[in-house]
């Protein structure tokens, strides 16, 4: 038998038509107590949800920035059942009418107003230390306080880090030296695993770019700076919270003595292309001359900002990834968030290598650039 579908669209529409008002009339029933618990029940359950998201959130974000910035102490991990910390506090070094050295220990992480010959000190959120009383009253915003701040010297966490780095390469590349003078030229022990980096910073970088001729002048300064970066962004992707290469005012440093190095080693074809451009007529000269004493800076705040923005993004990319875990609670979004990081710190462990190369190919380049010789004179 067949069943026409009109009379059947034209029941379906009556009951469609009839929903609003069964929703009216449904509304301007009376609430029982028992639905209005409910929704009370379930309103606060919400709440509790995104308070409990909130504070997830915010000790993410904290453990995120106490990772990525530099500290005054050095804590390898805090039980916060306990609220205990594991790690060794680093020496203080202030000037302050004179020098006041203690440890960061009387700081007691931030919690407590250190003393030194009658002076009282206090660590801000940003690990600054300001100037206050005894009681430790800090003025203005809490993030920002407008206590009067002192000059710091102190041997922090990346500071230290770097001089674990510089001993440890003191250690294997004088041990590399040493085998070549005992072993007739044939290397030896842990540094032979350095060698070939070597060779090859020598033959594909450094002699390419700068020239037989002036290239040897520059080598200490490549290979340094080259296992130098390496070592600190390999330190850097362990669980410690070491981001050295992450800290604009580390990656400065290395832009400004390479800047250095270039400036006082220059040739006089190198500052005659930079104020008087040969081969171009006098009124383009004028108008170069400034450009190219402007790049003169560019080139070493290039070398500063590209160090610094690859080394924390890649942190900041690995810590949000790992936050998703305690955010959604979840096992699927737990499993592809570890699979996920894990295939980010594979990726971190070559871009480790890779700004090493990059920053000390540039750093040739520069080089080389300041110890070119030109004959115009010869070519016309």
């Amino acid at each position: 038998m067949v069943i026409s579908n009109k009379p059947l669209r034209f029941i379906i529409a009556i009951l469609v038509a009839c929903l609003p008002l069964v929703g009216f009339a449904n509304a301007e029933t009376e609430t029982t107590p028992a639905q209005t618990e409910t929704t009370a029940v379930v309103a606060e359950n919400a709440t509790k949800t995104v308070d409990e998201k909130s504070n997830i959130v915010e000790k993410i974000a904290e453990k995120k920035a106490h990772h990525v910035l530099d500290a005054h102490e050095f804590s390898l991990f805090e039980d916060e059942a306990t609220n205990t910390y594991y790690g060794f506090p680093l020496p203080i070094i202030l000037w302050d009418n004179g020098v006041q050295l203690f440890s960061s220990s009387k700081f007691n992480h931030g919690e407590a107003v250190a003393e030194s010959n009658g002076n009282f000190y206090k660590l801000g959120h940003n690990e600054k230390i300001y100037k206050t009383d005894a009681s430790g009253t800090m003025t203005g915003d809490e993030h920002h306080p407008s206590n009067p701040q002192v000059l710091d010297f102190s041997i922090t966490k990346s500071v230290f880090t770097m001089m674990i780095v510089a001993l440890l390469m003191f250690l294997l590349f004088s041990g590399l030296a040493k085998s070549y003078s005992k072993n007739g030229g044939i290397s030896a022990g842990a540094g032979r695993l350095f060698e070939p980096i070597v060779l090859y910073v020598r033959d594909e970088i450094a002699i390419p770019n700068i020239g037989e001729k002036h290239y040897k002048r520059y080598m200490s300064f490549l290979l340094t700076i080259f296992f130098f970066i390496w070592f600190l962004n390999i330190f850097g992707l362990t669980p410690l919270g070491i981001n050295v290469t992450g800290n604009i005012a580390i990656t400065a440093g290395l832009g400004i003595i390479t800047f250095i190095i270039t400036t006082f080693t220059a040739n006089k074809n190198y500052w005659g292309h930079i104020f008087w451009m040969p081969g171009v007529p006098t009124p383009m000269k004028i108008i170069l001359a400034p450009i190219e004493l402007l790049g003169i800076f560019i080139k070493p705040f290039a070398l500063m900002i590209r160090l610094y923005a690859n080394m924390i993004a890649g942190h900041i990319v690995v810590m949000s990834l790992l936050a998703l875990i305690f955010i959604f609670k979840n096992i699927g979004m737990g499993a592809f968030s570890l699979i996920l990081t894990f295939i980010i710190s594979i990726i971190e462990i070559l871009v480790a290598a890779l700004q090493a190369y990059i920053f000390t190919m540039l750093a040739a380049l520069y080089f080389g650039s300041a110890v070119e010789e030109h004959h115009h004179e010869e070519a016309h």
